[in-house]
């Protein structure tokens, strides 16, 4: 396949990883931790933008290796994507809730970082 097809094809995964981040920052707003446990709603909708993010990364880093040296999260993204749906049972809130207070806006503008470099 053309390299223009693939460069396509990394840069709609990568949009798809930051809609999803925009997402779970919207849905938790004005929520202190107490009030998204207490939500299954909201947990849930952000388990689902996390499980989006992960995947859409992990098919963008196979598709594009050096996306581990320019995003040095990623990683961590995929690996939290796999405990949400493999390990769901076990889900630990604090863990979830300090992704979204610690680690969402640097991740965020890195991939917004990302995508403008590839406009």
């Amino acid at each position: 396949m053309p390299s223009s097809f693939m460069e396509t094809r990394i840069l709609k995964r990568l949009e798809d990883a930051r809609a999803a981040c925009a997402k779970i920052r919207t849905f938790t707003k004005d929520l202190d931790f107490e009030s998204f446990q207490a939500s299954e709603l909201v947990r849930s909708a952000v388990e689902r933008q996390l499980e989006i993010s992960g995947e859409a990364l992990e098919k963008a880093l196979a598709d594009s290796p050096d996306l581990a040296r320019m995003l040095p999260e990623i990683h961590r993204a995929i690996g939290l994507r796999n405990r949400l749906i493999h390990g769901y049972d076990s889900v630990d809130d604090e863990i979830v809730w300090d992704v979204i207070k610690t680690k969402l806006d640097l991740l965020t503008a890195r991939l917004t970082d990302l995508l403008q470099a590839g406009d």
